[in-house]
């Protein structure tokens, strides 16, 4: 599994388990789905994320590009 597709596993997993525990347990867990969101419009303008570094120290390989 490459970094990207990590990313993009652990990003889903996070919003749906905080959606659920907002839902089922207590409505400020939606206050972390916001933050998973913040996160991701960040890394977009600004090219980094902590959640790449951290896929890259567990050892998930980067995406070669192909030209």
């Amino acid at each position: 599994m490459t970094i990207n597709e990590g990313l993009r596993l652990m990003a889903g997993v996070f919003v749906l388990l905080t959606v659920l525990l907002g839902y089922f347990v207590h409505e400020y867990w939606f206050f972390f789905t916001g933050f998973v969101a913040l996160n991701l419009i960040q890394s977009a303008f600004t090219k980094w994320c902590p959640a790449i570094w951290m896929l890259s120290k567990l050892g998930f390989k980067k995406e070669q590009v192909i030209s």
